[in-house]
């Protein structure tokens, strides 16, 4: 069967890679020169689904207005006069209730375990190289942080998820560089068993493997048309450079990130679907033992510091109400204050390479997946700032939808269904 696949960031190529496993032809569409060029580029790196959580969560609101007119903030809020804006923002406050919470964070759960044991599985056949590291600690500052990640504790011990509550001296048994530290950290809370690496390294060695098994990317193309007869997709219309040209397909994925709204609007689906612009920067290392040995999170500010084969990956921040990709030097001077207070030796600011990638999020948290009323119309989007710990899970339940299949986990809650 050919199916055709729009977006090449990791959730795309993912996606491909399980469908060329099971012996579909497989064309992926991708407007940029290859794959993982925009939101998997320079996110934080980390696999931890103990850890994944939706946006929407008890306290948010109040934490964000707590920030809203300080000079460095974790969240920067541009409001505009966009229906669009205001009934995702509507849709989010709704969900920010304990209950709510609680259950969008085990579907996220759900997923993001699936994704890791899928991830595992692949590894051992493949064992790529992307400066993979384990271990992953929550710092807090604050008893404010402390009464923040509460929910979030509770539902670990519920669930039985590896974890351990750590003292100050502790987070600096697991990360020494901590001892250069600027600011004193209140506690701190280890999840063994999450990981980190980087995304667009794997990313890239995927699609090389893709392309071993037959896989098909077209780059530079951008998809204009989809086209729908009888209430079935055909086919799409694309353009590459001035030349424009119609494919058919036996069924389509539609894993574009935040195009993805725009491409499904016209067919009548509306999805949830908003751009939360997160921002990072990766410093090279100059001291190893004043560096990060893994993934560190600050949540005070949600910036992760990450462990990147002789980088830390520096990355956080939400941005919400403006598309564009400009770098705005508030949210830059963010990730420089995080850094600098938790490993002000590892690295050398003014080398940093900055960058900032739209996140294509969803009002409660969880992704997109599965089908659409169009038939052998699927989607997989809608991941946040979760797509990488979340994408080869992600790739393989969809995959076997396209396929006729049946997942290996319930996807109940993980559809376009739950918005009816």
């Amino acid at each position: 069967m050919k199916v055709v696949i729009i977006g090449g960031g990791i959730i795309g190529t993912a996606t491909a890679y399980w469908l060329a496993l099971q012996r579909a032809e497989v064309i992926l569409i991708e407007r940029e020169p290859d794959v993982a060029c925009q939101t998997s580029a320079g996110n934080a790196g980390v696999i931890a689904p103990g850890y994944v959580t939706p946006w929407a969560a008890p306290g948010m609101p109040a934490k964000v207005l707590k920030y809203l007119f300080k000079a460095t903030s974790p969240v920067v809020f541009r409001p505009r006069m966009s229906l669009r804006q205001w009934r995702w923002i509507g849709q989010w406050l709704g969900n920010c209730e304990l209950e709510r919470y609680r259950r969008n964070k085990l579907r996220m759960q759900r997923i993001a375990y699936y994704s890791r044991d899928c991830l595992h599985e692949f590894l051992g056949r493949h064992p790529f190289d992307y400066g993979r590291s384990q271990g992953y600690l929550q710092l807090f500052r604050s008893r404010f942080d402390e009464q923040m990640a509460a929910p979030a504790l509770a539902l670990l011990q519920e669930a039985g998820i590896a974890h351990r509550q750590l003292t100050a001296a502790q987070c600096l048994a697991v990360e020494p560089g901590l001892r250069h530290a600027r600011v004193q950290v209140r506690s701190g809370l280890y999840l063994p068993d999450d990981e980190a690496g980087d995304c667009a390294a794997f990313a890239r060695q995927l699609r090389r493997l893709c392309e071993e098994m037959g896989v098909q990317f077209r780059f530079d193309t951008v998809v204009s048309d989809i086209a729908v007869e009888a209430g079935q997709v055909r086919g799409l219309q694309l353009h590459t450079g001035g030349l424009r040209e119609q494919i058919d397909c036996a069924a389509l994925v539609v894993a574009a990130g935040v195009d993805s709204h725009a491409l499904l609007a016209p067919l009548g689906i509306r999805v949830p679907l908003y751009p939360v612009k997160g921002y990072s920067a990766t410093i090279p290392i100059l001291d190893t033992e004043a560096a990060p040995r893994a993934a560190v999170m600050d949540e005070s500010f949600k910036t992760a510091m990450t462990r990147m084969d002789g980088v830390v990956r520096v990355a956080g921040t939400a941005e919400l109400g403006d598309e564009g990709l400009q770098l705005r030097q508030a949210c830059l001077r963010t990730l420089r204050q995080v850094m600098q207070d938790w490993f002000p030796r590892a690295g050398e600011l003014g080398a940093a390479r900055f960058w900032v990638g739209r996140r294509p999020m969803t009002p409660d948290g969880p992704p997109l997946l599965g089908p659409t009323p169009i038939g052998r119309l699927f989607l997989n989007l809608g991941h946040g700032s979760t797509g990488w710990a979340m994408s080869l899970g992600s790739g393989r339940v969809v995959a076997d939808l396209v396929t006729g299949r049946t997942p290996a986990i319930d996807i109940d809650g993980l559809t376009l269904a739950r918005y009816r």
